[in-house]
């Protein structure tokens, strides 16, 4: 067992436990968004950021959902540090995706009442992960993924054309907490990715497999030299 004091109040936690999971098993709320009790932790949100103090380490902050309970470490959820860090975060997620009532709801728990930041275009997809993690972990399928860098990353299957692999259960839809799924997105395998209009839907082989639909493509290559005007000459 791990020593430890959170909130004033000293505790014993098994070894490997998250900060967060002691937390929620001493009823004390610590706010989260890309967590999913099902799911492997994944620390992409940072929404639920505590103090954590170890002397002679100073304190810092950490993510709880990933940060493990340590022999005498001190924890504070609702430190001036760790609260403004969550109001900075939920800030930017209001300039993200404003329009979902789930960010919404968790701005003003922060005490959000502005935002001062704002973004060209708004996305309903906050890239918390959960549909990708949950396609991979709970469905095994993976047929979506994080795709680009930087500002350009997005939730896509690969080489955004829709994925054989796709079975149509509607994990995606259910887990994400923004609404960026919905259910006629991704009905008859058609999940390339949220809220993107006038995509090409197409199938493709991959490893073997096949796919006699209609529409289905089976030379990946050609698909490519026919988006860019390329001609096969040129191979």
């Amino acid at each position: 067992m791990v020593k430890l004091t959170i909130n004033d109040r000293p505790v014993e936690m098994p070894e490997g436990r998250t900060i967060l999971e002691a937390c929620r098993e001493l009823g004390i709320e610590v706010p989260t968004l890309c967590y999913h009790p099902a799911l492997k932790p994944y620390g992409a949100c940072r929404l639920c950021m505590v103090e954590v103090a170890n002397p002679p380490r100073p304190p810092r902050l950490v993510a709880s959902c990933v940060y493990p309970c340590e022999e005498g470490a001190i924890v504070q959820t609702e430190s001036e540090a760790a609260r403004r860090s969550r109001r900075m975060t939920a800030e930017l997620l209001m300039a993200a995706a404003g329009d979902s009532p789930e960010i919404r709801s968790l701005a003003e728990r922060l005490g959000v009442t502005q935002v001062r930041f704002r973004l060209p275009e708004e996305n309903t997809c906050v890239l918390c992960g959960l549909c990708v993690r949950a396609c991979a972990e709970i469905v095994g399928v993976s047929a979506i993924g994080i795709i680009e860098r930087g500002i350009s990353k997005k939730v896509s299957a690969p080489f955004q054309i829709a994925s054989s692999r796709c079975i149509g259960c509607g994990t995606c839809v259910l887990i994400c907490p923004t609404g960026a799924f919905q259910f006629e997105e991704i009905a008859g395998f058609h999940n390339v990715e949220p809220a993107w209009e006038g995509y090409r839907r197409g199938y493709y082989r991959v490893s073997g497999e096949l796919d006699f639909r209609p529409d289905f493509v089976q030379d990946v290559f050609s698909l490519l030299r026919s988006q860019s005007g390329l001609d096969e000459r040129q191979e």
